[in-house]
C-alpha cells in the first residue's frame, strides 16, 4: 500500500494509474538524470535499490523533497536487478496500479519511448509491451558489436523457450505490464538476474498473456557503466532457457493442457540423439576398417534428417499455438 505520507493523487494516463520502476545498483551519478527527465504523466517513480555500495540513496533522499512522485525502497541484501524489478513489480501490485514500467537507473532508456511503450498495455491490446531495439536502423551502429550479436542469439533462443516467435530484443528492460498480470505472476519465484527477462516471457506465455514490440532508439555513451559479461551472460542466460523451455512445454502443453507438439520435441530430441550416438560408432567402425560402413552412414542420417523434421513441426505447431497472443 502506499506509504505514510504519500500521495494519493495520480494523474492517470487513458485513465489508468502509471509508476515506473527503477532497479538501481551504484547509480549515483545517473539516477538524478532518470528522475529529472521523467515524463509528467507519471504518477509514481519506484526506485529500487539493491544494496548499493556508493551514495545512490543519499541521492534519491536528497531528490523525494522535491519530487513527491519519488518513492524508493531498499533492499536489505543484494538480490541483482531481477529481483530489484520483482520488489517494484510488488509495490505497484499492491497499491493497483494499472500499467507498471520498468526503466534503467542508468538513463540507457529515452523517455521519450515512455509513451510508445505504455500505449498498447495502457489501451487494453495487450498486457506486456517490451521495447525493441534491434529493429531501428542504426542499431547496428549503436549498440556495441558483441553486444549485438550477443543479445540478437538470445533472442533467437528465447523466442524458442518462451513461445513468442514474433518477439526480438529479448534482453531489453524498457517494458510496460498490466495490472492482471502483475495480479497473476509470482513475483518471489522469478529470477533474480541478468535473465528475468527471459524468465517472465516464459511465465507471461503459461499463461496466455498477449506481448508486443516497441520500437525504440538504442541509447548508449550517457555515462552509464555496465557490469555484464557478456559471453558469461550468454552461457548463463543460454542454460536458463532451457530449463525454461522443458519447464513450458510441462506447464502448458502437459499439465494445462495436452498438445502433440511436445511429442514431436520429444520425438525430435530422441532421433538426434540416437543420430549423435550412431555417428559416435560410425567414427569407430571407420577408424578400425579404413571404410565408412554404409548401414550405419544411412542411419545416421535417417535419424538426423527425421529429428529435424519432427522439431520443425513442434515449433510450427508451437508458433500456431501462440500466435493470437501478438
Amino acid at each position: 500500500m502506499l506509504q505514510t505520507g504519500e500521495s494519493k493523487f495520480f494523474i492517470m494516463y487513458q485513465e489508468k494509474s502509471l509508476c515506473v520502476v527503477v532497479p538501481c545498483y551504484n547509480e549515483e551519478t545517473q539516477i538524478g538524470k532518470v528522475i529529472e527527465t521523467m515524463p509528467a504523466i507519471v504518477d509514481k517513480i519506484i526506485i529500487v535499490d539493491d544494496q548499493s555500495k556508493d551514495s545512490t540513496c543519499e541521492v534519491v533522499v536528497g531528490y523525494q523533497k522535491e519530487h513527491s512522485r519519488v518513492v524508493l525502497i531498499p533492499h536489505e541484501e543484494n538480490q541483482g536487478v531481477g529481483g530489484a524489478i520483482a520488489t517494484g513489480y510488488k509495490w505497484a501490485r499492491d497499491n493497483e496500479i494499472d500499467v507498471t514500467v520498468v526503466m534503467a537507473g542508468d538513463g540507457q532508456m529515452h523517455p521519450g519511448d515512455l509513451e510508445p511503450i505504455i500505449e498498447p498495455v495502457a489501451s487494453g491490446e495487450v498486457d506486456y509491451s517490451k521495447g525493441d531495439r534491434l529493429r531501428t536502423r542504426k542499431s547496428f551502429e549503436k549498440i556495441p558489436k558483441i553486444r549485438f550479436f550477443g543479445n540478437s542469439m538470445l533472442s533467437l533462443l528465447t523466442k524458442i523457450a518462451s513461445g513468442y516467435w514474433h518477439v526480438a530484443d529479448s534482453q531489453t528492460g524498457y517494458t510496460a505490464i498490466s495490472l492482471r498480470a502483475l495480479q497473476t505472476i509470482n513475483w518471489d519465484k522469478m529470477y533474480k538476474r541478468y535473465g528475468q527477462p527471459n524468465d517472465l516471457l516464459v511465465k507471461l506465455n503459461v499463461y496466455d498473456f498477449s506481448v508486443r514490440d516497441v520500437p525504440i532508439e538504442p541509447v548508449y555513451g550517457q555515462g552509464e557503466k555496465s557490469d555484464i559479461k557478456v559471453r558469461r551472460v550468454i552461457f548463463t542466460i543460454g542454460s536458463l532457457l532451457v530449463r525454461l523451455f522443458f519447464w513450458r512445454m510441462k506447464e502448458k502443453y502437459l499439465i494445462r493442457d495436452t498438445h502433440p507438439l511436445v511429442f514431436f520435441y520429444f520425438s525430435g530430441i530422441i532421433s538426434l540423439i540416437a543420430s549423435l550416438g550412431f555417428l559416435v560408432r560410425l567414427v569407430m567402425l571407420w577408424v578400425d576398417s579404413g571404410t565408412v560402413p554404409e548401414l550405419t552412414l544411412l542411419i545416421v542420417l535417417f535419424c538426423f534428417g527425421m529429428g529435424n523434421l519432427f522439431i520443425m513441426f513442434a515449433m510450427f505447431f508451437d508458433m500456431e499455438r501462440n500466435k493470437h497472443l501478438k
